[in-house]
């Protein structure tokens, strides 16, 4: 049985430079996700298909309901938050 055993950071605290890097970051997320989806056949609908491989979700980042946002920022925020959890640092 896999058990999901992820890095805690929970005590890692991002800067406001940091935290606002996570918007574009995220948006990234969701083109890159847009890329692959396209590159798989899928298109826009108006309800997830996967028969007709048609997603709502396939539209500019600026447009995706906040739930998708949302979803797309944790990704941006964790990530950001391992890097710093190794040990790493991030300049600009």
């Amino acid at each position: 049985m896999y058990i999901p055993k992820p890095i805690d950071t929970n005590n890692i605290v991002l800067s406001e430079d940091l935290i606002s890097l996570t918007e574009k970051i995220a948006e990234n997320v969701h083109e890159v996700w847009s890329v692959g989806r396209i590159n798989e056949g899928w298109t826009y609908g108006p309800a997830r298909d996967d028969s007709k491989k048609q997603t709502p979700c396939l539209v500019a980042y600026r447009d995706l309901p906040e739930s998708e946002k949302e979803y797309d920022r944790k990704t941006a925020m964790e990530t950001l938050k391992v890097i710093l959890s190794l040990g790493y640092k991030i300049e600009k």
